[in-house]
């Protein structure tokens, strides 16, 4: 057992059982520490270990190349030859695959492919703790209570190919989220971070945040559902723009069915769909939201392909200039559609505004708005238009001439978000951020905040 227990050993006995065309082994070591609170007290917390392999084989015939994917958990050395086969066994009995092409090759082999994996424990908080004790001290004399989560993982993915691949990705990924309710929980606020290792976020500054919430809250104002000037924080802004990105797949665009399609076929790249000169954009290398280099497909689907493991990735501008500059493409939707490989990044950035906070957006404020905290529960309505559906939740605040004078009820909202990039009439200071709704999947963003003219508040919702 110990013989084949690293990752890479068990990478490399996996491929050595090949008996088939191809094989794209994926090993995915995976540590995770945790904190939970309520009622300005830990409540739990925890440490956990795991590994994932997944086996692809490919299986070439007169019709065409066929694959077979496996996964499974807790692998130990006794579990690789069935786990193999079943792969091997998968790819025999599926007919042939449409996004087939040939395993890539010819990238260099990362340097530390044999090293032991990184891991992360309890100790990733060892300044954030007490920092979060120090918040817990301070809401109770204020007379507020917190709640929330703090998670960090780190997962090393091994990718080895029978083409000569050997590659290994390390990444980070940790969240924060934090509630601040009042006793009577009338009254709710939240803020939430992602950080790489915890060493970037304040617990006495989002408290603080989360405090004048609240207190703006005091004064409840009832408003009817209707079309008002909106300022869209930019962890709302991500989640908007993130499902965007996850709906530009080429191919479809190319067969008329999305909202980057042309009548008569076609798409709409070159189009300028933002009068702001904002450029909406993936790199793996971007400071500080750094991810995977090459891609790591576990599965085939729109926007993802298992031929393409290990394909170098290169930073991409979507939108550029407000002009749509690229769609998300496999090697085979490129071929299909003539449009260059471009695969899905795991990151995303919105640039080209202004310099000022949202803070600063809201002072400058004339007239009457509203300010989001986040959105949650959003759903596509119509692909052909991208529009989705959600609800605000855990504060909507009335701005009227610069300032914030009470909290409104929540709302449903029905918008695109490529109509919204179109509407904008102003951008912030780009900073890094929180998806409410898609952290659990994304969570490396950055975004400004956006002023929306008209942000379509379709009915009053109960919600918080």
């Amino acid at each position: 057992m110990s013989r084949v227990s690293k990752p890479y050993e068990i990478v490399e006995r996996a491929l050595e059982l090949s008996t088939t065309d191809g094989l794209v082994v994926i090993a995915d070591e995976q540590s995770s520490a945790n904190l939970r609170w309520a009622g300005n007290a830990l409540t739990t917390n925890g440490v956990t270990r795991g590994r994932t392999l997944t086996v692809i084989a490919t299986v070439d015939g007169a019709e065409g190349t066929a694959s077979g994917v496996v996964s499974r958990s807790a692998v130990t050395a006794d579990d690789l030859e069935p786990l193999v086969r079943a792969a091997e066994a998968a790819a025999r009995g599926a007919g042939p695959a449409e996004d087939a092409q040939p395993l890539v090759s010819g990238v260099p082999s990362s340097p530390d492919f044999t090293d032991a994996p990184a891991e992360t424990g309890s100790e990733v908080f060892a300044d954030f703790a007490p920092a979060l004790g120090d918040a817990f001290a301070r809401a109770r004399d204020g007379g507020r209570e917190l709640y929330g989560f703090a998670n960090h993982e780190l997962t090393s993915t091994y990718v080895g190919t029978s083409t000569g691949l050997r590659l290994r990705h390390d990444q980070p990924n940790g969240t924060l989220e934090l509630n601040a309710k009042s006793p009577d929980r009338t009254r709710s606020a939240w803020a939430g971070r992602a950080t790489r290792d915890f060493k970037d976020v304040d617990p006495a500054a989002m408290d603080a945040e989360l405090a004048q919430r609240l207190r703006w809250a005091e004064r409840r104002i009832e408003l009817p559902a209707g079309r008002y000037e909106t300022l869209l924080p930019p962890t709302a802004v991500a989640d908007l723009l993130i499902y965007q990105l996850w709906s530009s797949a080429a191919r479809d665009a190319v067969e008329g069915r999305t909202v980057f399609s042309t009548p008569g076929g076609g798409t709409r790249l070159g189009e300028q769909l933002a009068p702001l000169p904002l450029t909406l954009r993936s790199d793996p290398h971007a400071p500080g939201l750094e991810s995977a280099p090459f891609v790591i497909a576990h599965s085939s689907g729109d926007s993802g392909s298992v031929f393409d493991n290990g394909l170098p990735l290169a930073p991409t501008d979507w939108v550029r200039d407000g002009k749509l500059e690229r769609l998300t493409t496999t090697r085979h939707s490129a071929g299909l559609t003539g449009l260059p490989v471009a695969p899905g990044i795991d990151n995303l950035l919105l640039e080209g505004g202004g310099e000022k906070s949202l803070e600063e957006m809201v002072a400058a404020t004339t007239g009457r708005a509203l300010l989001l905290t986040c959105l949650w529960y959003i759903r596509e309505v119509d692909p052909a238009t991208l529009l989705l559906t959600g609800l605000t939740r855990d504060g909507v605040y009335l701005v009227e001439d610069g300032e914030v004078v009470g909290e409104v009820n929540n709302f449903r909202f029905n918008e695109s978000p490529v109509d919204l990039l179109s509407r904008a009439s102003e951008a912030g200071r780009t900073e890094k951020t929180l998806p409410r709704e898609w952290g659990d999947w994304f969570t490396r963003a950055a975004m400004p905040a956006l002023r929306i003219p008209d942000f379509n508040m379709s009915s009053v919702s109960p919600g918080v």
